[in-house]
């Protein structure tokens, strides 16, 4: 209700021996609307006052929950972010997973390929070199073209000019890359062989076989020591062995340039025909 209305009151008058006279009814009369408006004007303020500070209250009790919900709804939004960032950086290393996956079938494909083509040209080769052909067809050899048979052992002698001679360690590495090794002799016949096929011609002073000091001792390719020290001068450390026809084996320096002897075993094959 506003300040500046007015209520008025209903005064009773009770009867007395010596009533009030007019001037004295009117002044009461007076006195007691004032009173009225007095106290409607301190409920009103009271009222507002209370109102207000209702008010108040429940701003500062809503501050607090605002203030809450707005740190959860900030906090959520950062796991929805970090959510949708982890699903992108999971799905690029899926892709790139894939990718890495179908480069390395490709590349198993094509060394299958590889495989297989160098299967079957390795394998031409060594029937054309094992089973040479002829106007008859093809004549299967123990030993490949080129070398020579003796006691289930093939021999190539590598008598190339001086200009491809070769140390002990490059020797012996031309022979492992021939599926070979240096030879190795563990008989009077098979040294007989060597020493005969080791021949002497110009610019060639000796061939390489598989005998070289280890340890202070003479030992072939294969890990066995020499047996008989009559076929060679006494072990000296960064010596190698060479053979040649007419004068046996020598002892020489491995870093020295020779010719060389390689040897494998004798070929599985017996028959090929066309």
């Amino acid at each position: 209700m506003a300040e500046d209305e007015i209520n008025y009151a209903s005064v009773v008058f009770k009867s007395n021996k010596n009533p009030p006279s007019d001037d004295k009814k009117e002044e009461e009369t007076v006195c007691d609307e004032v009173n009225v408006q007095n106290e409607t004007s301190e409920q009103s303020a009271d009222t507002k006052g209370f109102l207000q500070d209702s008010d108040k209250i429940d701003e500062e009790t809503r501050r607090p929950h605002c203030q809450c919900l707005a740190c959860c709804l900030g906090i959520l939004c950062v796991i929805l972010l970090s959510g949708i960032i982890a699903m992108m950086v999971h799905q690029r290393n899926i892709t790139n997973l894939e990718s890495q996956r179908d480069n390395s079938t490709q590349q198993i494909r094509d060394m299958e390929t590889t495989w297989k083509d160098d299967n079957v040209t390795r394998a031409q080769w060594s029937i054309d070199q094992y089973c040479p052909k002829d106007n008859n067809g093809r004549t299967c050899k123990a030993c490949q073209s080129g070398w020579l048979n003796s006691t289930s052992i093939c021999y190539a002698v590598n008598n190339a000019e001086r200009s491809y001679h070769k140390t002990w360690e490059e020797a012996r590495e031309n022979c492992t890359g021939k599926n070979s090794d240096l030879a190795v002799i563990v008989n009077e016949a098979q040294k007989k062989f060597t020493t005969d096929n080791s021949w002497k011609q110009a610019g060639i002073s000796g061939y390489w076989i598989g005998l070289k000091v280890e340890d202070g001792r003479w030992k072939w390719v294969d890990g066995t020591n020499l047996t008989n020290d009559l076929w060679i001068e006494p072990p000296v450390n960064g010596r190698c062995a060479t053979s040649l026809q007419s004068q046996g084996w020598r002892s020489v320096n491995c870093a020295d340039k020779n010719a060389w002897i390689c040897e494998k075993k004798l070929c599985l094959f017996k028959y090929c025909q066309t």
